[in-house]
């Protein structure tokens, strides 16, 4: 990008604190107040009580760290292994890289910019285009539902955290009670079953389809010790296992003592949150590479098999992974950014972020993936992919199967390694939390931030105890897969299709001029205006096309399940109509054609928050706007994506 010069001042924005030393109320054209959360209805009611001023990050830095704990995270260590693994290794990582070029880095660009222009939350953020407001809506009610399968996924941590103070770890040798194909995760260790069983336990096998497999003790005790998990859920999931309990209550206590004063206390923990993960990961790296066999696992992830490279399935694993990794179109990134300074370098986090991302997804792949090349020297078989189940499981039976590996005080490393994973699980979930948060508190500023990180944090708790019964892994795939996975595909392409052509690329590009004093290049514009939105366009048919049911390990859910799953769904979805219909209905103008063309352009308060800049940017982008209207659509569209 190339350096343009400011013309614009700035003496709303002169404090290294980030505060504005101007007012920041005001009373635009249409009656609104800026800045103060409430939409139009409730200012004409006379109702408004207007909230404390904005808070800001004390320091750029605490922005980055924080985006570098929301984004690298469970989506790197435990997603994108086992996504890896189920999509043919090294065929998923070549779309992988190019969805992060053509998909990730955009989006992750764009919602950093939009936020931080408007210093919006994600659901206000669509003051914008208020007939889409429902993208917003709905992203807030996903981040939700996916914050509180998060954090039974770190009470399961904290589990494996806890029990990793013991000698020897409980994972290490075999259970009589787990049957007879069962070999030890721990070299030379000594296995609980009685020794006529020992000599031939590898060749022994049950009458249960299920358990026809060896299996690594590792794996045992994740499904039976942890999980107690049930063959099915057809008579229901069961009641909550009363250790996890405990561990999903600290979970949310520890997401509720760090965000409670917003980023003023979010921002001082986000350093270690962001570099203790990286210590540990480079420790276990180095272990799993140096395990016989593990050079056969690493050629399996980086070796691409050229037929599955052209399966559309692949490419929409790639996709959803993305948008796990970086944790885009989900509303916490516009969250975050939009309490940055206006003029913060968004640009260079963007990019530290993403390709930062790209190197922990690599390395976590690296270290598993030397893993089960291990597991499969051990067990005897040449083939990778047919190890481990894949699932929400692998992080947690290949890791500690190399960690029991350890002939030197292992419970050192695993306790380093699952604080690490809890360290990493709390940063994601910090995230989504305060995106949750902001969207409650810019709509009824006057509710204080504790009152709301504690309501979100009881309904959370209360929710995520569905996912520690022993049919709730069956209901965390559930969720993902329908409250998450599709609803995050839909309501992407709707913010793109909003911010790049309702909205405008060329406004947008004008605006990112307006704040950072830089013109965008084409790369940026085509992506935003053509190839992002119609990659996922493409995907998204595709995956509508060729929809089977959805199962896991291999079984398909009861037809209540299914149907939990489709409302989930179409709740999220629905909110873009109900909030677009509800956007024209409320829209002041006059006629029907002036209230849906009304609906459709931007608040007259949109803008920088600071009423001076705000001044000065309406004035700025009305003239560049203006010259090539009227002049027909292709000038127009020409316009949008070359500028």
């Amino acid at each position: 990008m190339e350096t343009v010069n400011q013309n614009h001042q700035n003496p709303g924005f002169i404090g290294d604190d980030g505060r504005s030393t101007a007012s920041t109320v005001v009373i635009s054209s249409n009656g609104s107040m800026p800045g103060t959360g409430l939409d139009n209805a409730d200012q004409e009611s006379g109702t408004a009580i207007l909230p404390e001023e904005r808070a800001t990050w004390g320091k750029g830095m605490e922005f980055l760290m924080s985006c570098i704990a929301m984004s690298v995270g469970l989506g790197n260590v435990w997603r994108f292994p086992f996504t890896a693994l189920d999509n043919g290794g090294g065929a998923f990582l070549i779309p992988y890289l190019i969805v992060l070029f053509l998909i990730g880095k955009p989006i992750y660009y764009l919602e950093m910019v939009i936020g931080q222009f408007s210093s919006r939350g994600s659901v206000k953020v669509f003051d914008l285009c208020p007939a889409m407001k429902g993208v917003g809506i709905g992203q807030a009610l996903q981040v939700f539902m996916l914050s509180t399968y998060y954090a039974a996924l770190v009470a399961i941590i904290g589990r494996y955290f806890y029990e990793s103070f013991r000698n020897p770890l409980p994972w290490a040798t075999c259970h009589e009670e787990w049957g007879n194909n069962c070999i030890n995760s721990a070299p030379d260790a000594r296995t609980l079953l009685p020794k006529d069983t020992q000599d031939d336990q590898q060749n022994v096998t049950t009458n249960d389809p299920a358990n026809q497999r060896v299996r690594t003790s590792s794996e045992w005790y994740f499904v039976k010790e942890v999980l107690h998990e049930k063959p099915d859920i057809i008579d229901g999931i069961g009641l909550p296992n009363w250790e996890l309990v405990i561990g999903l209550f600290v979970a949310w206590l520890c997401v509720f003592l760090i965000i409670r004063r917003g980023v003023k206390s979010s921002g001082k923990a986000s350093y270690f949150l962001a570099i203790f993960p990286y210590v540990i990961m480079c420790v276990l790296l180095i272990r799993a590479v140096t395990l016989p066999g593990a050079a056969d696992g690493i050629l399996y992830f980086i070796k691409p098999q050229w037929g599955k490279i052209l399966d559309p399935k692949v490419w929409y694993a790639a996709v959803t992974q993305c948008f796990y990794s970086l944790s885009v179109c989900f509303g916490n990134i516009i969250m975050y950014s939009s309490f940055n300074k206006f003029g913060h370098n968004v640009h260079r986090d963007a990019a530290i972020v993403t390709g930062l991302d790209t190197v922990t997804s690599l390395l976590a792949g690296f270290t598993i993936f030397g893993i089960l090349g291990h597991l499969a020297h051990e067990i005897g078989t040449n083939d990778i992919g047919t190890v481990v189940k894949g699932g929400a499981g692998l992080a947690f039976i290949s890791y500690p199967d190399a960690i029991a590996k350890f002939k030197q005080l292992p419970q050192i490393f695993s306790v380093l390694f699952f604080l690490m994973l809890f360290v990493l699980g709390i940063g994601s979930n910090i995230a989504m939390t305060s995106c949750s948060v902001t969207a409650i508190r810019d709509r009824f500023p006057h509710f204080k931030q504790w009152q709301c990180s504690l309501f979100i944090a009881i309904i959370s708790f209360a929710i995520g105890l569905m996912y520690i019964t022993p049919g709730g892994q069956y209901m965390l795939t559930l969720v993902d897969f329908f409250g998450a996975s599709m609803i995050a595909l839909v309501l992407g392409i709707a913010e793109l299709y909003t911010i790049g052509w309702i909205y405008g690329t060329d406004r947008l590009c004008k605006d990112i001029e307006f704040m950072l004093g830089r013109k965008v290049g084409l790369y940026w514009r085509l992506c935003w205006s053509i190839i992002t939105p119609l990659i996922m366009t493409v995907i998204l048919v595709y995956f509508y096309a060729t929809y089977e049911p959805l199962a896991y390990n291999d079984k398909n859910y009861p037809s209540w399940a299914y149907s939990i799953g489709w409302t989930i769904t179409a709740f999220g979805i629905f909110q873009l109509p109900a909030w677009m219909i509800m956007a024209i209905v409320r829209d002041p103008g006059k006629t029907f054609s002036e209230k849906i063309s009304g609906a459709f352009k931007p608040y007259k308060d949109w803008g920088p928050l600071d009423p001076l800049l705000r001044e000065q940017y309406h004035k700025k982008i009305e003239n560049e706007l203006t010259p090539k209207r009227g002049q027909g659509v292709w000038a127009a569209i020409k316009q949008n994506i070359y500028g």
